[in-house]
């Protein structure tokens, strides 16, 4: 075999591709795209494949976040309390037995009441030998009357030979003894009227007909229904001149709240803040003693992405994140950091990058795809 013909099989020979043995594999064959198919799944990276059909029917929406620079808030715990301007409360001012002011019987909570309006009545309750000594006084006043109306009318008939000043003075006694013949008889057949203080709505009624009250005990409670009063503490050092406003949290709704007025000493180790709105029905939203949140907003600002709060769910280790849309079907996990804005709102600091689209409803159903 001449060399022509030797270098001719040496280049066909490489020429040809090479074969790869039985169970060995050399790499040149594109991998395969796993086939996800329609059901929604979390893949082994933490994303979470959801095809088109499951958005719309869990109700997923998206939004691209923002960076704005918005006002800074801190968050703190309170309470509802009453107006002391528009609500108040009836107490007894004598111990005794409640009776019904009308045919309708007491006023029950919830029941809109009139200032001036006569909620109940208090029978006075005294022991029998009071009463008896009452009774005895009565007596005796009445016989000193008796007596003294009639030497009225004598000095009055001797007025010509009589001092004038003695029949005033005769007239006076007379004026004296009716007016504790009166006092004596309120006290054992009158009855101390319990009257609204204030117009407004009933909230809380510690009334039954026939129950015996005690002098200073609380009958009724009224509050105003266009008028909302919060205390919140503050147990940090706050300038008040700092606070803005305050919004409070009620489902999906959020109430604006003004600052009304601080307290100038600390109450177990905490400053009370007083905050109020009045609209029409707000004070009837929530009931007195309600423990509330507030977002209270400082005149400090501060830069980040606004979020609404359902956006932000927990994650298998407890950390505060959010989704993201990566692909038209693919969903990313984000964790991030927030502080709260409002009573809607959060604001996050860290983890996300303004443009990234965000899930804004449906969140926490997309978080518990497995």
């Amino acid at each position: 075999m001449n060399k022509l013909t030797i270098t001719l099989l040496l280049a066909a020979l490489f020429a040809a591709p090479l074969a790869a043995h039985e169970g060995h594999d050399h790499g040149d064959e594109k991998k395969a795209l796993p086939n996800l198919g329609d059901t929604p799944q979390r893949l082994p990276d933490g994303t979470v494949f959801l095809p088109k059909t499951a958005q719309r029917q869990i109700g997923v929406r998206t939004l691209p976040a923002a960076e704005e620079q918005v006002a800074r808030s801190i968050e703190l715990q309170g309470k509802v309390v009453m107006d002391p301007q528009r609500g108040g409360r009836v107490q007894a001012m004598i111990a005794g037995r409640l009776e019904a002011a009308n045919a309708q019987g007491l006023p029950v909570a919830g029941q809109r009441v009139r200032k001036g309006e006569v909620l109940a009545w208090v029978v006075p309750s005294a022991g029998q030998i009071e009463r008896s000594n009452q009774a005895a006084q009565l007596a005796e006043l009445k016989a000193a009357r008796q007596l003294a109306e009639r030497r009225r009318a004598r000095l009055q008939e001797l007025a010509d030979t009589v001092p004038q000043r003695e029949i005033e003075a005769a007239a006076s006694e007379v004026l004296s003894l009716n007016g504790r013949i009166a006092a004596i008889g309120g006290g054992l057949s009158g009855r101390d009227a319990l009257v609204a203080p204030v117009s407004g709505v009933i909230a809380a009624s510690n009334a039954v007909v026939g129950q015996v009250v005690e002098a200073r005990e609380l009958i009724f409670e009224i509050v105003a229904p266009d008028s909302l009063h919060v205390e919140a503490l503050a147990y940090e050092a706050l300038d008040l001149g700092a606070v803005a406003a305050a919004s409070l949290a009620i489902g999906e709704q959020s109430i604006e709240l003004q600052l009304v007025g601080a307290s100038r000493r600390l109450r177990e180790q905490a400053l009370p803040l007083i905050f109020g709105s009045r609209a029409a029905g707000v004070g009837l939203r929530l009931p007195l003693g309600q423990p509330v949140t507030l977002q209270v907003r400082l005149r400090e600002s501060a830069s980040g992405l606004p979020l609404v709060q359902r956006a932000l769910v927990r994650s298998p280790a407890n950390e505060t994140m959010v989704w993201v849309k990566t692909a038209p079907e693919r969903f990313a996990p984000k964790p991030v950091r927030s502080q709260p804005l409002d009573g809607s709102r959060v604001l996050v600091v860290g983890g996300l990058q303004a443009g990234k689209r965000v899930v804004v409803d449906g969140a926490p159903l997309l978080n518990q795809i497995r």
